[in-house]
């Protein structure tokens, strides 16, 4: 090395690097080389980005009117859109009861009732209504071949048409009217509603009494008379059928008092009235109907006589305790008043 660097003389080159080309003896190929792939920082979290899909317009619609009509239901106080619409759900749901216990003409005067009646007291008018008509269509579906056999049964295997709901309605009808249009104002307001209630009160206890008497009275009386005559016989009573439709009657007002259609009082002047009104009903029944010059008090000419009664006589019992409430109320305030006056001169 001293002795190169002496003379000058410059080291020879290194060996270049060997090839990478392959032997020619060499059975193993030699791989081609590739761009390193970055490996993602496991510290941070991949991103994902997802791509939301916008509903469709159909499906907004269906979800919009579904929306609305939930809203039309809840509406409070009820309106005509909300009544109709309930009743077209009501009656579709329940279609095999009032199929069973009405005609197709029938139901249509009841779609008419049900609209009216939800528009002017609510869920729980409709309620009411649909209480009485369940249990008036069990009642008269019971003994239903004996009392064909004795000829005594409704017509139509029990099922009721337009003429049987007008004169089972009417009155309820009418106070539904009153009440919605506000006549006498808001004052009268509970007063037609209790004749609403009283209404179907007595329809139902006349019917449920009428059928138990029917099928289970083991002795009619004619009630002008106190003869004995066959069941089913116009203005006939039993002791069976008056207990039984005192007791629907009674219950019918706890349910109206339930739904809060009533108060306690109110119930009780609903269970008087109603009896009071099938008393007057059967009077009618044995002395008129039927009879030269009054061929046209049919059954359902008397039914609307019927609940007419009960509906004003609850109406009137209501006015008269309000009445008396009022004088009392009077009386007492002016007694107070000269007692006090009385007091305070002594003290003088």
């Amino acid at each position: 090395m001293v002795l190169s660097t002496i003379l000058h003389i410059k080291p020879p080159p290194p060996p270049p690097f060997p090839s990478l080309k392959p032997h020619p003896s060499s059975s193993f190929p030699i791989l081609p080389t590739k761009t390193p792939i970055p490996i993602q920082n496991p510290t941070k979290p991949l991103k994902t980005h997802f791509t939301m899909q916008r509903p469709s317009h159909a499906s907004t619609t269906v979800h919009s009117a579904v929306s609305d009509a939930v809203t039309l239901i809840q509406s409070s106080p009820a309106t005509w859109q909300s009544a109709i619409l309930c009743n077209l759900l009501i009656f579709l749901l329940g279609s095999p009861i009032l199929v069973s216990g009405l005609s197709l003409s029938g139901i249509a005067a009841a779609f008419l009732l049900g609209t009216l009646t939800w528009r002017a007291f609510g869920p729980p008018g409709f309620l009411l209504v649909a209480t009485y008509f369940v249990i008036g269509t069990a009642v008269t579906k019971v003994r239903m071949a004996q009392k064909e056999a004795e000829g005594v049964a409704e017509k139509r295997k029990g099922r009721r048409g337009p003429g049987s709901v007008i004169g089972s309605s009417a009155a309820g009808c009418i106070c539904a009217f009153l009440t919605i249009f506000l006549v006498g104002g808001k004052a009268y307001s509970r007063l037609w509603q209790l004749g609403f209630v009283a209404s179907f009160c007595t329809k139902l206890s006349d019917t449920v009494s009428s059928e138990v008497g029917k099928a289970y009275g083991k002795t009619t009386y004619l009630v002008t008379t106190l003869k004995v005559v066959p069941r089913g016989t116009e203005g006939a009573v039993s002791l069976e059928g008056t207990l039984a439709g005192l007791l629907a009657s009674v219950l019918l007002a706890f349910v109206g008092c339930l739904i809060g259609q009533i108060n306690g009082p109110e119930a009780v002047i609903c269970v008087i009235a109603s009896q009071i009104a099938n008393v007057g009903e059967s009077i009618i029944g044995a002395a008129l109907q039927d009879k030269e010059g009054f061929r046209w008090l049919n059954n359902d000419a008397v039914n609307v006589i019927n609940i007419s009664m009960g509906s004003i006589f609850a109406v009137l019992m209501q006015q008269a305790l309000l009445q008396n409430l009022r004088h009392t109320a009077t009386s007492t305030s002016i007694f107070t008043r000269r007692e006090n006056r009385k007091s305070r001169e002594m003290g003088l």
